[in-house]
């Protein structure tokens, strides 16, 4: 599947770099008002810094994931996928 994320690089506090096996590229990009629930984690930097890719997803620990094929379309259709 496109979608498949095969690297991840933090590139500064809530936001990210993806790279999708079909070569597109863009970023992730996390506004305050998301990192609740789940999210709210990642509001410590050396948690968001753990970033991975697992199994095609981009991961932290405590279970933390975002959907690759909703990230993927954001940023193929806007070079950036914005988490409100």
């Amino acid at each position: 599947m496109n979608w498949n994320v095969v690297s991840v690089q933090p590139l500064s506090p809530m936001e990210l770099m993806v790279r999708f096996q079909d070569g597109t590229e863009g970023k992730v990009r996390f506004e305050s008002s998301h990192l609740s629930g789940v999210f709210e984690a990642l509001k410590a930097p050396e948690i968001f810094q753990q970033v991975r890719v697992e199994s095609g997803a981009v991961t932290w620990p405590g279970d933390i994931d975002l959907a690759p094929d909703a990230m993927y379309q954001e940023i193929k259709r806007n070079g950036e996928w914005v988490l409100r």
